[in-house]
Formats: structure tokens, sequence, C-alpha cells
């Protein structure tokens, strides 16, 4: 067969069978083929890109929809910002120049509280807004809006966040420079983006307030950011996170209203009285209402006395049955891993787990997570960003660098320091780092990034701490110069011994 293809010949009728024979006599694929139990399965071979401009207006409105009615997607929207952002992801500079490391962590500090366009967040605040609508709506755009001198900012930068209405997804034009418009973004003969078609006012906002341009605006791809989680190849518009379980979530709230309305006609006593003729009345006139039906009056202890030939049955509707949280319990699983957080995230319900359980869930969770944040916010949000902040704090004169022009990826060099995560036992985990360290493993530079913080941080604060306590003459049994890790004092002589050693490698 082998010589057969070589020589460009037919392998199947060399062997004697024809193609067709062959296809049929061949399983193949189980998946690929049009067997009884998949004739109705055939799904088109669009791109990522025409799915998305077909259909991502409505998915993005349902996911807004869900979100706003429906309290477990409000949770898990809110579970994901949370631990994506936490109390934010912070830079901090790598420059070998330790001064000019903290004079621009100092001048970032600053402007942190005057990032926002809107003054209503700090930089922080915009990274878990950002985040937020990326979740809900699928994606996000970032707008970098220069100031003036005269606006008084300590950097003359600020950010505006837009949502995906912002970007019509029917826009798609060819231009005459030879530029093409793919989902109201503007790509060269390269497929590079050179520019966003963006509305300036929200499109949901005319019916209300009727006011704003209702044709799309052209802004240079140099002045947007745009933030989505790309899930193949060539994708330039964002699918909200929720699309999996849009319709599970919307038939699922459907049914648990409708349980709560049964359950709750179910408390009601409801009695009804049968007689045996229509025209059988109640006896006294006090019985009977306008309409001539009888009266029953409920209260405890009540007996009511009936008339010959009426009788009287009570509801009894169907109870739930005993798999109710086990069926809502499957439902939210699916809910869960479709938004790619965990059962316990998305419910709270922590009734069936131990501590084995739920820290292997925690960790395959926390795995995805630190994957987004690298990937996704910190390269599409976060890098982008400080590079531009460090432009303009430098044209302005707010930062001094110099040389900056030649040397403007030197000073540019960051390391962005995302929030450290709360394990289930504390104290197992700090003696697993410990262990970590002093086996050579992982640096503490490293144990302390983990965590959220810079060892620049931690070693200013301790000597800090330290100055102070030997200022008022404080001892505490956390500090190793005085105290061994077992709570007992240091000898003064091995003390007077370190600094006579001290003292000759210093002569």
């Amino acid at each position: 067969m082998r010589k057969a293809i070589q020589r460009g010949v037919n392998p199947w009728a060399v062997n004697g069978a024809p193609p067709a024979r062959r296809s049929v006599m061949s399983s193949g694929y189980e998946a690929a083929q049009a067997s009884r139990r998949l004739a109705s399965w055939t799904p088109g071979g669009e791109g990522v890109n025409s799915l998305l401009i077909g259909n991502s207006d409505m998915l993005r409105q349902r996911s807004r929809d869900i979100v706003r009615r429906n309290a477990w997607a409000t949770n898990g929207v809110d579970s994901l910002t949370s631990n994506l952002v936490g109390k934010g992801i912070k830079p901090r500079s790598i420059l070998t120049e330790a001064k000019f490391n903290a004079t621009a962590h100092a001048l970032w500090e600053r402007w942190v509280d005057e990032s926002d366009a809107h003054e209503i967040q700090n930089f922080y605040g915009l990274q878990a807004l950002a985040v937020r609508a990326m979740v809900e709506g699928g994606e996000v755009l970032i707008r970098l809006r220069h100031r003036r001198p005269e606006d008084g900012l300590v950097v003359p930068l600020q950010i505006q966040l837009l949502e995906a209405e912002h970007l019509p997804t029917t826009l798609n034009q060819d231009l005459p420079n030879g530029n093409r418009i793919r989902g109201g973004i503007e790509f060269d003969a390269i497929n590079r983006r050179v520019a966003y078609h963006l509305y300036p006012e929200h499109p949901g906002e005319y019916r209300m307030f009727g006011a704003g341009a209702t044709q799309p605006v052209r802004v240079p791809a140099s002045e947007v950011l745009h933030l989505f989680r790309p899930l193949r190849p060539g994708q330039i518009r964002g699918e909200p996170w929720l699309t999996q379980a849009l319709i599970k979530l919307h038939v699922l709230d459907q049914y648990e209203d409708a349980e709560l309305e049964r359950k709750k006609t179910a408390a009601l006593l409801a009695g009804f009285i049968t007689r045996a003729a229509p025209d059988v009345g109640v006896i006294g006139e006090d019985g009977m209402s306008d309409d001539g039906l009888a009266v029953v009056d409920w209260a405890p202890g009540t007996i009511q006395t009936l008339l010959a030939g009426e009788d009287i049955k009570f509801s009894d509707p169907a109870d739930v049955g005993p798999n109710y949280d086990r069926f809502l319990r499957m439902q939210h699983l699916a809910v869960a891993a479709a938004m790619g957080i965990t059962y316990e995230q998305l419910t709270g319900d922590l009734s069936l787990v131990n501590f084995s359980s739920i820290r292997a869930g925690l960790v395959e969770m926390r795995r995805k997570m630190e994957q987004w944040q690298q990937i996704t916010i910190i390269h599409q949000m976060c890098r982008p960003i400080w590079t531009r902040w460090m432009d303009q704090a430098v044209l302005s004169g707010a930062l001094r660098a110099p040389g900056y022009v030649g040397r403007r990826h030197e000073y540019q060099a960051v390391k962005w320091i995302p929030h450290g995560w709360d394990w289930v036992d504390p104290l197992k985990d700090i003696q697993a780092t410990v262990m970590e360290i002093r086996a050579g493993l992982i640096s503490r530079e490293q144990a302390i990034s983990e965590r959220g913080f810079s060892s620049e941080e931690i070693d200013r604060a301790v000597a800090d701490d330290n100055s102070r306590a030997d200022l008022l003459g404080l001892i505490y049994d956390s500090d190793p110069r005085h105290r061994t890790k077992t709570g007992n004092e240091v000898v003064q002589d091995q003390q007077d011994q370190q600094q006579d050693q001290q003292q000759d490698k210093n002569q």
C-alpha cells in the first residue's frame, strides 16, 4: 500500500475495494457518522468571528439579564471578580536603580486615586470593574485619556471603561485604503488593529435620554485597550463567560420560581365544600354571601356545620420528593463548571466538603485564575497601562528618568503582583513555605509575591517595626534578634560573639 501511495495510485483500488465501499466497511470516527443517534446533530462550520458577530449581541443581553435577576449568576460573577482581582494586581518596578523604583512607586500610588476618568474608582477598583464587565459581557474597552497640564493630575493620564455595546458588531466593511472593519474593529493589510469605531454614548441609553451621536467615531487603536478572553485562534471579539450556562440558569430559575409558588400554595389550607344539588343553601341568611355562596370562616378550633348533602374536601398537592436537593446540586455543579469556579463558590454550600476535598478544588480553580491573570488581565490591561503611564510621567516631568529614550524598555520593566490567596489551613501552608525556602526550592521573594506583596515592602516594614520597638524599649517574642523561634531569650554572649566576628571582618 505504501508503494502505491508513493506512485500516486489509489490504494483502495489496489486492495480491490472502491472508496464508497470502504467508507461503509470502515468504522472511522463514530462521532462523525450520521447514525441514528447523531442524525440530528449537524453543526455548521462557521468561523469563530462569524459566530460571535452574528450572536454576541443576544448572548450579551441574555448574560446581563440573568446576572441581574438570578442570585447564583450574580454570585458566580462576584466570585470570579474577587478571585481574579481581589484587592488589586499591583506593579513593582524592577529597574536595578532602587532610588528610581521607590520614586516611581510613590508616584504611582498617588496616581492610583486619580486614575478614573469618571472619578468614582481608584485604579484597582477599575481593574475589578473591567474584569466584571468582561465576565458578564465577554469583553470591555479601556480608553487611555490624556489630560492637559492644567487639569492638575500628578500624571496627565486617566482611564475610561466602556462596555462592549460601544463597539458595534454590525459594522463590517472593506475600506478604500485596503483596511477592513470587522465587528467594529479596523484592521490593516497585515491584520494589525489600527482603530476602533466606537459609539460616543451607550446605545442602550438613547431611548431613555435621547442624547448622543448615533454614528460610531473612529478612535486610533493606540488609545484603546480591548480586554477579552480569546478561546480560538483569530478571535477578535469576546464571548460572555456565562454562555455555556445561560440556558440552564434561565430554565433553572423558572423551575425554582415555580417550585416556590407550589410550596406557597401547598402551605395554604384550601378546602372545597361540595353540594348534592346546586340549589341547596346554608341554614340561616348569615351563612350566605351576596352571590348566594356558602360562607365558611376558618379560625383555630373552628367546627363548621354543613347542610345535608354537603361534603368538604381538602387539596393535597404533590410534594417535591426526596431528590430535590440532589437535583439542584447537579444543576449548580454544571453551572459552576461552565463558569470556571467551584460549586462551593457558586452556592456557598460547604456542607459536603472536608479539608482535602476543598483544598483540591481550590488548587485546580486557582491554577485557572493564575492563567487568566497573567495572559489576559496583566497582558491586555495592566502592562500597556503601565507603559503609557511611564511615558506620560516622564514627558510631563513628574518622574525623572535620565536617558529615557534610549533606555525606555529598562525603565518600563515591571513585575505585576496579583493578590495573595488565603488557604484552608494557614499553619500547614506557612510551615511548608518555610521548608521550601530553607531547601532552596523557592526564594523568599517568590514566597512573598505569592502572598501579594513585594520583598521590598516587607523588609521596609520589618525594619520600621524594629526601629520603633528599639526606640521605645520594646521586646516582642516575634523579634528574632531577642527571641528564638521557641520564644526563649537569645543568649547575650552569642550576640557579643557575633558582633566581634563582624568587627573582625570589617577590619
